[in-house]
């Protein structure tokens, strides 16, 4: 179990971190979505920076587990907010994107508590 913890901690940090990059750099295509759902402009960058805490807590979980599942804990707690925001808005077409992140963010959090 601690071959798949670190399989995905890793492909969710990159994901997470490509992500985050788009919150920061304040992509089109990224800020026109969050927009839609009605964050302020304000918020971009500090949810970028939760998103790479997020990635590297998951990292670093690799090497010291409770860090692991704590940052796990956090990003699934994220996404909850994010599929949330999105049924706020009546945006059902993109609540798809944080409902997949949050599961994939649950799967490092049952196995980090697996391999304790």
């Amino acid at each position: 179990m601690f071959i798949a913890y670190v399989v995905l901690a890793v492909l969710l940090s990159l994901m997470l971190f490509g992500s985050a990059r788009g919150d920061i750099t304040r992509d089109p295509k990224v800020t026109e979505q969050l927009k839609a759902v009605g964050v302020p402009d304000s918020w971009f960058v500090p949810l970028g920076l939760v998103k790479i805490a997020g990635a590297l807590g998951l990292l670093a979980g690799i090497l010291y587990r409770p860090l692991g599942i704590a940052a796990a804990i956090g990003l699934v707690l994220y996404f909850v907010g994010a599929v949330v925001t999105h049924l706020r808005a009546g945006d059902k077409k993109g609540v798809g994107a944080p409902t997949a992140i949050m599961l994939a963010s649950a799967a490092p959090l049952v196995l980090g508590l697996a391999t304790i």
